[in-house]
């Protein structure tokens, strides 16, 4: 958008992070910005759950790469500390197999003993893991900034510098046995794989990036949860004049000559702008915002054919205890590999469950009452995709992840304690409007990034 069009105004169909932060930016440059939620409150996946004094994040736990949200606050004329008190977590997590415990730290030589201790001869090789994802880090961080709209972004000169470190046709499983021969130590460097929706054999080994940034940069917490990161920019949003309107639902884009000129609301209210910023999910946005036979590209048909990530079994639980665990646990399976084969290809439910608890009231005491606690249980789960009746298997699938935290996470009593509980399942996540409750959207494959990315 050129200078000439300043006060051009702005439509933006979605409150979650990425609405929010494109209303900052925009605004701060002076344009008109509109943003539409059909929720009542800002935040989409990332927004919060209070329930009798006990307060539950919907989705993120991990904020990764500080710097960025730093530098989106920076460039929306704001210093972050104004708005959120951050804490950096050491260590970061707990990992849990069966017969071994690492606890991952930013602090090299700490780091570096550990693994010496838990899997003898690979120190060295978490010394080339760092040396090695550092210096693929610093070429690809420029490339991921750039916009793929066009094939030539491809012959950037950052591109084709970084071209060589992609490790194109490898597998992050497979780009992490270039460092580790022990199968559980490359797990450890696995799991962040499912933030793109996509099993540690099947994704790019490019993102051995993700592990790296974790250990380099850390992990940090939100006081007053995640949510709080939306709340925070939708402050910032106010401030500068952008008009946020919740319980606002979009029925369709208004397109005329295959050019967006504004949304028509559920209540039927046309609201035209210049420009359209459209932040909802994907494949509904694709099959749902867009008037018949205006958008060619992406059929239905099409748009299902595209490759998704798992989806997630949730528990949100008040207890009126605080159990002795870290902020962030994560339990592996015995057999993983079977595990992550069910979740992706099979899609069935694994009698050999994963999951991940965060058990942040160590870390804060905001998110319930004194002496309690806020617990978030997440277990990967088959999408939609898959032929799972959740009317049926709700229950019975809750009784089996209550059973492997009283089993495997050593909570013992847990059913005594639990005060509030809420529920989330495939089901759940596609009634809010996520493509086949694909939690972390369309998958991350070669084929869907960058240049190929849908747009």
């Amino acid at each position: 958008m050129g200078s000439q069009r300043k006060h051009a105004s702005i439509n933006i169909v979605g409150a979650g992070p990425g609405g929010l932060t494109a209303a900052m930016l925009l605004a701060r440059r002076g344009f008109k910005v509109r943003l539409f939620e059909k929720a009542n409150r800002v935040g989409g996946r990332n927004a919060a759950i209070l329930r009798n004094g006990y307060k539950f994040d919907v989705g993120p736990t991990f904020l990764m790469m500080k710097f960025i949200l730093d530098e989106v606050f920076k460039e929306s004329g704001r210093n972050i500390d104004d708005y959120l008190k951050l804490r950096r977590l050491e260590p970061m997590y707990r990992l849990q197999f069966n017969d071994i415990r690492l606890e991952p730290t930013t602090q090299r030589e700490a780091m570096a003993q550990q693994i010496d201790h838990a899997f003898p001869g690979n120190r060295d090789g978490y010394d080339r893991f760092m040396a090695a994802e550092k210096r693929r880090f610093e070429l690809m961080y420029p490339c991921l900034q750039k916009d793929y709209s066009s094939f030539k972004q491809y012959f950037s000169k950052e591109f084709i510098k970084a071209a060589p470190n992609l490790s194109i046709g490898r597998s992050l499983i497979g780009v992490l046995g270039d460092y580790f021969n022990d199968e559980k130590l490359k797990l450890s460097f696995t799991f962040q794989s499912k933030y793109l929706g996509m099993s540690a054999w099947d994704c790019p080994g490019a993102f051995a990036i993700l592990p790296y940034v974790e250990h380099a940069f850390g992990i940090y917490h939100t006081i007053g949860g995640l949510s709080e990161i939306s709340e925070a920019m939708s402050r910032v949003c106010l401030e500068h004049g952008v008009e946020i309107h919740l319980n606002t639902p979009v029925k369709q884009l208004v397109i005329e000559n295959k050019k967006v000129l504004g949304a028509e609301l559920d209540n039927g209210e046309i609201i035209l702008a210049d420009e359209t910023v459209l932040n909802a999910d994907f494949g509904y946005a694709m099959k749902n915002l867009f008037p018949l036979g205006t958008l060619n590209k992406y059929s239905p048909e099409k748009v299902d054919s595209k490759k998704y990530s798992c989806s997630t079994f949730m528990l949100h639980l008040g207890l009126d205890k605080i159990y002795d665990l870290p902020h962030h646990t994560v339990f592996f399976a015995e057999d993983y590999r079977g595990n992550i084969q069910d979740i992706f290809e099979n899609k069935v439910l694994s009698q050999d469950l994963s999951f991940y608890i965060r058990n942040a009231s160590v870390t804060d005491s905001t998110l319930a009452p004194e002496g309690h606690s806020s617990i978030y249980v997440l277990v990967p789960v088959p999408n939609q995709q898959s032929e799972i009746d959740w009317n049926n298997k709700k229950k019975t699938f809750r009784d089996r992840v209550i059973k492997a935290l009283i089993e495997r996470a050593e909570m013992s009593d847990l059913e005594d304690h639990i005060r509030e509980e809420i529920i989330f399942t495939p089901q759940t996540w596609q009634d809010m409007n996520i493509q086949f409750g694909a939690t972390f959207n369309l998958a991350h494959s070669f084929m869907q990034m960058l240049y190929f990315r849908p747009r």
